[in-house]
């Protein structure tokens, strides 16, 4: 059968297995689009159910989360975890805690990780969960509470090198912490391992914070030095207020640019001035208030509900979550000036602004490639505690550099390769395809 066909009945067959899981059948379209060349050039990739195996997970795990609020209450969530593929190493992969979580999601999530971890190459397979527990309102005790029954359930199933957990959405220091003190009590022993994102007196590692957001712009400058271009004078839009976007938006202003709009879920801040970080930092790490708090008390216009993407740049940096920016959006930045688009969150374009971006004269680099600085640094971490060593700020910082350097530079000569000079969409899936695949053809059928 011609491998367009064959791919095409198989994309089909997933939709109808896994049904009512929009977030997940748009991760596989993308990946699987970009495998038909690939499988033309290279059919042994054809062989041995290869793609079919890629694309189901090697486990799915739901359970019930039962915990007590202050008032006595008992509460009833639903934690997920998606062991997806384990043929490059442990899996590995962040925790979610967000009202939205389902398994869809988790799914969707566990398998960009695949390829994400692939192209840092370092030996990390992937995987991804969480809960549909919200944090936002609940106090230190609820969430103690909720993270140990949580973890009560989880521990059976992770571990140093079987699964290693890391932070995501809701999940932060706190919520770590928390966690990696149940899994120690209930296995009674220090396995630092087994989770990454930890305090850095208990295991974490310097960078570690920062890591997503800076990786990210690390990626972006490396894109942007193929036009003999840099951000140093550059106006830069990042959506989003959380742990991406902060250090993103240090790491934009630290190379010279311009942070010139910020948002959360509410609205935007207009900042053509830039971004005061320190006090950005203050507002939303430390009291956790919403970016208005930040406008007032920067003296900057906040715009509720506002359109972010109306903002005049030429960068654009989508930190906040999934599909935020639509095709609308797409062609609204192309007319005002932007000229490269990075993903920070997992999937913030939609498939069609994904499409507008490829066939346009914008640079667009896909998350599984331009947000793999966080996971990057937690397999880092991985190594520290498996070596009993801690390494200095500088020397993981320039480790985060060379990997996000060696990303691009894979996409790019991928995408060459394949006649797509310039799809770094393609470029990413390919590249980060091709390293999992040899590995399980390798192994056999497992």
């Amino acid at each position: 059968m011609h491998i367009e066909k064959q791919i095409s009945n198989y994309y089909d067959m997933l939709l109808k297995r896994n049904a009512g899981e929009p977030e997940f059948h748009q991760a596989l379209s993308e990946v699987l689009d970009s495998l038909k060349i690939v499988l033309n050039k290279d059919p042994h990739y054809a062989d041995y159910g290869l793609v079919e195996r890629l694309c189901e997970p090697e486990r799915q795990l739901i359970f019930r989360v039962p915990w007590t609020d202050d008032r006595g209450n008992v509460c009833v969530n639903r934690g997920f975890r998606v062991q997806f593929n384990s043929a490059l190493g442990p899996y590995k992969g962040g925790l979610r805690f967000h009202p939205s979580v389902n398994l869809g999601i988790i799914k969707f999530l566990g398998f960009e990780q695949i390829f994400k971890n692939s192209l840092t190459g370092l030996p990390i397979g992937g995987g991804k969960g969480g809960s549909d527990f919200d944090p936002k309102g609940k106090s230190d005790a609820e969430i103690m509470r909720f993270c140990q029954s949580f973890m009560t359930e989880l521990h059976r199933y992770i571990g140093e090198y079987q699964d290693v957990p890391a932070g995501d959405i809701g999940v932060g220091g706190r919520e770590i912490g928390y966690l990696f003190g149940q899994f120690r009590r209930l296995e009674n022993r220090h396995e630092s391992g087994v989770l990454t994102g930890k305090g850095l007196s208990w295991g974490g590692s310097l960078v570690r914070t920062e890591a997503t957001g800076y990786g990210l712009v690390y990626l972006t400058a490396e894109m942007m030095k193929t036009h003999g271009e840099s951000f140093d004078g550059a106006k830069v839009i990042v959506s989003g207020s959380g742990n991406v976007a902060i250090y993103a938006a240090e790491k934009v202003q630290q190379l010279g640019g311009t942070v010139v709009a910020m948002s959360d879920s509410a609205g935007y801040v207009e900042t053509p001035n830039g971004v005061d970080i320190e006090l950005l930092k203050d507002v939303k790490e430390v009291r956790r208030e919403r970016i208005s708090v930040y406008a007032q008390e920067a003296g900057v216009k906040y715009d509720e509900g506002g359109n972010i993407w109306a903002t005049p740049a030429d960068v654009a940096l989508p930190c906040a979550t999934q599909n935020e920016l639509d095709v609308d959006a797409a062609r609204l930045l192309a007319e005002n000036g932007v000229r490269y688009v990075a993903e920070g969150a997992n999937m913030p374009c939609t498939a069609e602004a994904v499409h507008y971006f490829v066939g346009s004269q914008l640079n667009f680099a896909p998350g599984k490639a331009a947000n793999a600085g966080g996971v990057a640094t937690s397999a880092l971490e991985m190594q520290q505690n498996a070596s009993r060593d801690s390494w200095s700020f500088d020397y993981t910082d320039k480790r985060l550099h060379e990997i996000m350097s060696n990303i691009f530079k894979n996409i790019d000569r991928t995408a060459r390769e394949y006649d797509m000079e310039g799809d770094y969409v393609a470029g990413a899936n390919i590249a980060g395809f091709k390293k999992v695949a040899d590995a399980m053809l390798a192994q056999g059928v497992v």
